[in-house]
């Protein structure tokens, strides 16, 4: 019952963060625009610097992302989850004051500091939080509840912003994230591997320095001394040809996810002249075709089909939305594309259940921490290769008049993913009769 509790204040958590996240998504790009150009639908500038943040930001989280995974098996997921919640609120706050140009270029500045801390390491330690509370089994299912309760932040988020003025939403965005810190904090039980040793780690301590240690009063040096090296990151990999597998469908799936959000929306005000509210709109059909999936059906499917099947059928209808994008002949069309999030949102959790299979309760944080780096390596690349792909072909430059060649681009990215997660042969996973406590490994 302690754990039910606590799954449930862990979702509450989610969802408000998500939804002050989430909710300034449509309005970032009508405030970049009028910041860098103002009064125009097409501006490389404003591109290439969304491009320039999110690779520093990747870069900055593919060091930072497996250390806060694996902190969080030695001291819980709720004092690591407090640093991103923290650093969330300050961005927001700038933007709820003013969205001058002066004030905007500072959001800039301190949103790409503070996200290399927050960005996906609240989802990250939310995953390994699940871990720890469900058995293998049922891992699937609530995975799948975790990516709804986060897709209904994004319907409510985004359905709040279509009704509020820009200055309101990042004012509401930023109380909304002020709650959902003082929420985590009031109400969340911590988790951690010492209460709930659910399987044996597959790699053994041999092979990684960080495997859970069993002195409580190591100091600070040896804290760090614990942090996963490349090498870590390196035979946490070779331990399991399936989770070699997972990391290329997570690097490739997320290569195209990350080109396909710096693009779309620049793309679709300079094709079809879309605003926050048009953006909104397109935002909320998706999120709620996926919410629905991911809260109904998914849960009844992934014990029937598997979570494996599950993966190919969301990258595949994953790739086909992206290359509908592409091609879209009239504004109506990113409606219907936005609607495949019914069959494409199954991908990710499905992926972060077979990598949670594949290790034990004391490695569930470092992990998810090294799936989450290396789709963070995804983030470094992917706006080198699309932000001036899609700048070019928005522009009068392009060599020929294709504007969603570079979202066909990333579609094609997508296909890769989907081909590896067709070729992937799902091991069983750790069993619990291995060692029923981590610690006995020490």
């Amino acid at each position: 019952m302690e754990r039910v509790r606590g799954l449930s204040h862990l979702f509450m958590t989610i969802y408000l963060h998500n939804f002050s996240t989430f909710m300034v998504t449509p309005a970032i790009t009508d405030v970049t625009m009028a910041a860098i150009c103002p009064g125009r639908d097409e501006c490389s500038s404003a591109i290439y610097l969304s491009g320039f943040q999110q690779a520093i930001v990747g870069l900055g989280s593919l060091v930072v992302m497996p250390l806060i995974g694996n902190l969080s098996d030695k001291h819980g997921r709720k004092a690591l989850l407090t640093i991103p919640m923290v650093f969330t609120i300050f961005p927001l706050a700038i933007l709820a004051y003013s969205r001058s140009r002066n004030f905007f270029y500072l959001y800039y500045v301190l949103r790409t500091l503070t996200a290399i801390f927050c960005e996906g390491s609240v989802h990250c330690l939310a995953l390994a939080y699940v871990a720890d509370n469900v058995p293998a089994g049922r891992r699937a299912s609530a995975f799948g509840i975790l990516s709804g309760i986060g897709s209904a932040a994004f319907v409510c988020g985004n359905l709040s912003t279509r009704f509020l003025s820009t200055p309101s939403t990042f004012q509401v965005a930023t109380a909304v994230a002020v709650a959902a810190l003082a929420y985590m904090r009031f109400f969340l039980p911590d988790s951690g591997v010492d209460d709930h040793p659910l399987t044996a780690p597959i790699v053994p301590k041999g092979k990684l320095d960080g495997a859970c240690p069993d002195d409580d009063n190591t100091n600070k040096a040896q804290v760090f001394k614990k942090a996963p090296s490349l090498g870590d990151t390196v035979s946490l990999l070779r331990s399991s040809l399936t989770f070699l597998q997972a990391a290329i469908v997570a690097f490739f799936g997320n290569l195209a996810d990350v080109g396909l959000h710096a693009s779309m929306l620049y793309y679709l005000k300079a094709q079809f002249h879309f605003n926050k509210n048009q953006f909104a709109d397109l935002m909320v059909i998706s999120g709620i075709a996926g919410t629905i999936s991911q809260l109904l059906i998914m849960p009844l499917l992934a014990p029937v089909i598997g979570e494996a099947r599950l993966l190919s059928i969301g990258l595949f209808f994953n790739c086909a939305h992206m290359i509908l994008y592409s091609v879209a002949w009239a504004s109506w069309v990113p409606y219907a594309a936005a609607m495949f999030s019914v069959l494409f949102v199954f991908s990710h959790p499905c992926m972060r259940t077979i990598v949670s299979k594949q290790v034990g309760s004391c490695e569930q944080g470092k992990a998810q921490g090294c799936i989450s780096g290396i789709c963070q390596l995804a983030n470094v690349v992917s706006p080198l290769i699309f932000s001036p792909l899609t700048a070019l072909f928005l522009s009068d430059k392009a060599p020929f008049h294709f504007p969603g060649f570079s979202i066909m681009c990333i579609g094609f990215t997508s296909m890769i993913a989907f081909v590896q997660s067709v070729m992937m042969r799902v091991a069983p996973p750790t069993s619990d009769g291995r060692v029923s406590n981590c610690h006995s490994l020490a």
